[in-house]
């Protein structure tokens, strides 16, 4: 492993070791910071023919709990490093293996070392990606345990399983290359594939087997039966060159440095956990809010937006596009772009411009040209139209920044993975203040569905974290007058992307509405789409008087003034039924200043 993001996320499949490649000569030379690691997983440290006192020293400082020798190292080197070591680190010795391999020079070794580990012999020691004859192993005399590596893929698992029927102790297998976008970065769809293959093999317990259940995206970009990238012809090399570069760019230390700078120093992150303590009196529960209001330009779509515009530049684009319909996207791209310097078109439905006039106000200010969506219903659906029509246009120069995780593949990924801050800040805040990570519901609203995505994001895999999507039910789910998509969508595909879309029997996209501007989409992302088809997560429907009772509640309460689509999401507390000792997070995931017209109007203020 190289990069701390991939480590993290490889880290949520729980392996059992992991492997910092210590020898400078390796294009996975490690020479980073170790992330937090859950306990169960064991760190190692491969070295080649290093000295005793270097392998010592960075044991003690990585807290290392097993040492992989792939060098020439002797018996008596093994004997004085187990002399110097802890009792409780592991030491596993390589060997090269070929067809003419002499497994009586293990003999030695049996007393100086934990586990054997065999590899290919190459020209290289290690990372030769080319199995082995493995049939050589019916040769091994030794009831030592042994890791079997070299080339290990999926196509391999069931060569791996024959061996694992026979009476060979074969301990584990070291899976590395083929499970790579390039060396040290791992694709993680392909390892939580691996891993589920494995379990589903040893082990019997359908509770084990289904949390390795993916909610994330796969290497052909779907999540489960949603998403992927139904484009134009004229549109595919903008999108496969996003495709083949975001996760490489985005993992390079370079990006990971200026983008963690930018949201601490200019977004102004972390934002607080923020316990509301008569929320909670009232609901008999502990209820904490994630104060993405906070954040500079007054809501979640910056983190975003900071990314997108960091890969816009490595990317070498100099005009910027985007759509929006809250307008909160639209000024976080604005913002970004009069950071940059660079020229930025928005598009925004013409009902969206009249009720977010303050937003349309700033978007100017920082040198944004806003373009009115003149056809349909005038709102976000049609904004996201005419920024795609744009896109076809202007396919050389043109980067188009999308706000929510919508869209052909990478952005749904890419826009989770800016997002996924917050879900992190979350898991490290509830840590401090209530001495584990997990809370036990998150509740967030959705529409297109980024700021969601960003609360649930570290939690998917957990199912013992409960998921709530809250979506705008506009005048009522069957009046005609709504945007509730979990309840009233079919399978379509909208802009790009196959996932839950309202429309009629025909296909036809049904005209969605909500007294929120940045909820009134007819379909939702296909992440969502997928937690909503596997019942990962719950969806629950709120009413515009609902959501605009809370924004009135929740601000004479906790003195925060919520958008009136984060309003949506704290009604749900009206709508369950929490212990008192559980822990609820909910993403304040704007503030409400940006639609004050809109609570004048409503409320006769």
């Amino acid at each position: 492993m190289k990069y701390p993001d991939n480590i993290i996320e490889v880290g949520t499949l729980l392996p059992d070791y992991m492997g910092f490649i210590f020898w400078e000569k390796s294009a996975r030379y490690f020479d980073g910071v170790i992330p937090d690691l859950p306990k169960s997983i064991k760190k190692v440290g491969v070295f080649v023919n290093e000295s005793i006192e270097v392998i010592l020293a960075k044991a003690q400082k990585y807290n290392m709990q097993a040492i992989q020798l792939h060098g020439h190292e002797s018996v008596e080197f093994c004997q004085e490093l187990r002399d110097n070591l802890n009792s409780s680190i592991e030491i596993i010795k390589v060997f090269s293996v070929d067809d003419a391999f002499d497994f009586e020079v293990l003999k030695p070794f049996e007393t100086v070392c934990d586990y054997f580990l065999f590899d290919t012999k190459g020209k290289l020691p290690g990372g030769n990606g080319t199995t082995f004859d493995w049939k050589v192993l019916e040769k091994y005399p030794s009831s030592k345990p042994f890791f079997l590596s070299g080339g290990i893929g999926i196509e391999e698992m069931e060569a791996v399983k024959e061996i694992a029927k026979t009476n060979l102790p074969l301990y584990a297998i070291d899976v590395n290359s083929k499970f790579e976008i390039e060396p040290g970065l791992k694709n993680i769809e392909l390892c939580r594939n691996i891993r589920r293959d494995a379990l589903q093999y040893v082990s019997t317990d359908n509770k084990i087997k289904n949390k390795i259940m993916s909610y994330n995206v796969n290497e052909k970009g779907y999540y489960g039966e949603f998403g992927g990238a139904f484009i134009p012809e004229m549109l595919y090399p903008n999108v496969e060159e996003l495709r083949q570069n975001y996760l490489k760019i985005t993992a390079e230390p370079e990006f990971q440095a200026e983008f963690d700078s930018l949201l601490k120093e200019y977004a102004g992150r972390p934002t607080p956990l923020y316990f509301a303590k008569r929320l909670s009196k009232e609901y008999n529960t502990k209820i904490y809010l994630k104060r993405e209001d906070l954040c500079h330009t007054g809501a979640h779509k910056i983190n975003n937006t900071i990314g997108q515009i960091l890969l816009a530049n490595r990317l070498g684009k100099k005009r910027i596009i985007a759509e929006t319909g809250a307008g909160q996207h639209g000024v976080a791209t604005a913002t970004v772009c009069a950071l940059m310097g660079l020229e930025c078109i928005v598009y925004m439905g013409e009902i969206d411009i009249k009720r977010q006039a303050p937003n349309v106000a700033r978007m100017k200010m920082l040198g944004a040209e806003v373009r009115p969506a003149m056809s349909g219903s005038k709102t976000l659906k049609d904004a996201t139209n005419e920024a795609i029509r744009d896109w076809i246009n202007n396919p050389v120069d043109t980067y188009y920044i999308i706000g929510s995780v919508v869209g052909p593949h990478p952005y749904p990924d890419m826009v989770a993975r800016f997002q996924s801050v917050i879900s992190k800040e979350i898991k490290e805040q509830l840590l401090e203040k209530e001495g584990r990570e997990n809370p036990d519901y998150v509740i967030a609203c959705v529409g297109g569905g980024s700021n969601a995505a960003g609360t649930y994001y570290h939690f998917l895999e957990d199912e013992d974290v409960k998921i709530i999507a809250v979506e705008a039910a506009g005048l009522g789910v069957n009046s005609g007058e709504s945007a509730a998509t979990s309840a009233l969508g079919k399978v379509g595909v909208i802009h790009g992307s196959k996932t839950l879309l309202m429309q009629t029997t025909d296909g036809q996209i049904t005209e969605p509405y909500s007294i929120s501007a940045g909820l009134d989409y007819p379909g939702v992302g296909p992440m969502h789409a997928n937690l909503f088809a596997t019942k990962r997560a719950q969806f629950i429907s709120i009413t515009d008087d609902q959501a605009m009772q809370w924004g009135i509640k929740l601000s004479k309460m906790e003195g925060l003034i919520p958008a009136i689509e984060s309003a949506h999401a704290f009604a749900v507390l009206d709508e369950m039924k929490f212990k008192p000792e559980d822990v609820v997070v909910i993403n304040l995931s704007g503030r409400g200043d940006k639609d004050l017209s809109t609570y004048i109007d409503y409320f006769k203020l």
